[in-house]
């Protein structure tokens, strides 16, 4: 079974997850994709879907899925049944290290509106501790150089994702060289260095259920 194909089967999976008559959140990312894709075929049970990015709302759309505002959603409902998105690694404790596509912002706020988190992956993104993959941060452009100093001081190395800006006119570092066994605590700590909007560690809002694709099948976890 290709990487691909163990997408399609997480997020086929994850509709189970999709009760009638809720509003739900999506993420972002080439899995959330195929998320969406599925959710098609269930879009007449939910009520609407609120987006964590604007790639994901134009998808939603395209797919016939009708696309809720947060706070017009919260005003309708107490909050969203679930939310279902990917991630760029997990750990034993299920905290996550997202925001690949740029989107961690968004989908932080998204995932603690919701009820409950399933993260839908492949079997690549299973990691003994958080840090192989790049751990991003979403800064404000003038504390570009205090948060890359800050990062150092840490044992990292920062870089500048190029040619990329956020959804909410922000830029992105990249930090390598990490590696991340405290998740809570890492999260605070970046969170609190003036500039930073937030950081790609998903410990306070990490996820309930995993349902990750194998080449034997789909293992809930």
């Amino acid at each position: 079974m290709t990487q691909d194909e163990m997408k399609e089967k997480v997020a086929a999976a994850a509709l189970e997850y999709v009760e009638n008559g809720t509003i739900i959140g999506v993420g972002t990312g080439s899995t959330a994709n195929k998320f969406i894709d599925a959710l098609a075929a269930k879009k007449e049970a939910i009520l609407g879907a609120v987006a964590s990015s604007n790639a994901t709302a134009e998808r939603l759309r395209a797919n016939g899925i009708r696309v809720v505002d947060l706070n017009q959603a919260l005003s309708e409902v107490d909050s969203l049944a679930v939310y279902i998105d990917g991630a760029d690694e997990f750990d034993p404790a299920k905290c996550l290290t997202k925001g690949g596509g740029g989107a961690l912002t968004r989908e932080k706020i998204v995932a603690a509106a919701s009820d409950r988190f399933v993260c839908i992956v492949d079997q690549s993104k299973q990691v003994p501790y958080l840090g192989a993959f790049p751990l991003p941060i979403e800064v404000i452009p003038m504390a570009e150089a205090l948060i890359s100093a800050e990062v150092r001081k840490l044992g990292g190395t920062p870089q500048r994702r190029e040619g990329f800006t956020t959804d909410n006119g922000n830029i992105i570092i990249d930090v390598t060289g990490l590696e991340i066994h405290d998740g809570l605590a890492l999260e605070d700590r970046l969170n609190a260095l003036p500039g930073v909007v937030t950081n790609g560690i998903f410990a306070h809002q990490r996820a309930d259920i995993i349902l990750m694709g194998t080449p034997d099948g789909v293992v809930t976890l």
